[in-house]
């Protein structure tokens, strides 16, 4: 416990899946948190269980405008920002041929714009705070790509590359910016696109299972910590070994 003391985070994407696991957790680890997703309902009714360690904003990431009022909130309630996981993120399945412009753009908004917003968002308040990580949830589609889900793909390298030229920019403000590459996760927004329950991704994974949200949101808590204090610019597969 308090591995996160003292710390202010915010998580988008927050209300459900691995972005509730990594809320849950960060508060439990003595974190403030700010949680925001375009789901008003869950998560106002995640803040509310999680007392006043943490608050809740309703935030689309693709927005420049919401992400001034999710970094006011942050300083304005807790006092500063020291942790951004960027992880809120969506899916779309669709052969090439059949791929429209809308969700090819749609998937780049939330996934590659959201993180780029983010990542610009915090660099003032995390170097007045004297450093910060930056936690980039990518995805195994972000090294090694899948048939069906272009889009996707694109977004989750485009976090990768992000990452890494982030990482060598911010570095001497003291912030840190790593990704993290999860595989097949049981999460809802695995099922708003894609079915698990059969897929040859589970099949032919070593450990031959999903990932839980917890599993990836510990990892997320090392990044987020000052444990990896010397990490930065890295890419952490959490895929079951579908990339070794």
């Amino acid at each position: 416990m308090g591995r996160l003391d003292g710390k202010v985070a915010i998580v988008t994407g927050g209300a459900r899946g691995q972005g509730e696991a990594e809320a849950r957790l960060f508060v439990r680890e003595g974190a403030r948190v700010v949680i925001g997703d375009v789901r008003t309902e869950p998560g106002e009714a995640l803040a509310a269980e999680l007392g006043d360690a943490a608050v809740f904003v309703r935030h689309d990431v693709a927005d420049e405008v919401a992400w001034e009022a999710v970094v006011a909130t942050a300083r304005e309630r807790f006092g500063g920002i020291h942790v951004l996981v960027n992880n809120a993120g969506i899916g779309h399945t669709s052969p090439l041929a059949d791929h429209t412009v809308a969700d090819y753009e749609r998937v780049i908004a939330v996934n590659q714009t959201g993180v780029f917003l983010g990542m610009r968002s915090v660099v003032g308040p995390m170097t007045d705070a004297g450093g910060g990580s930056i936690v980039n949830i990518s995805s195994g589609a972000g090294l090694r790509a899948t048939k069906y889900m272009i889009a996707y793909a694109a977004s989750k390298y485009a976090v990768t590359g992000m990452t890494a030229a982030g990482a060598l920019e911010l570095a001497r403000y003291g912030i840190r910016v790593n990704s993290i590459h999860p595989g097949v996760v049981d999460t809802p927004m695995l099922g708003d696109f894609f079915d698990a329950s059969n897929s040859a991704l589970v099949r032919t994974t070593p450990l031959r299972r999903m990932a839980t949200a917890d599993e990836i949101a510990y990892v997320a808590l090392f990044l987020a910590s000052d444990e990896s204090s010397y990490m930065t610019g890295a890419h952490v597969p959490v895929d079951g070994g579908i990339t070794a």
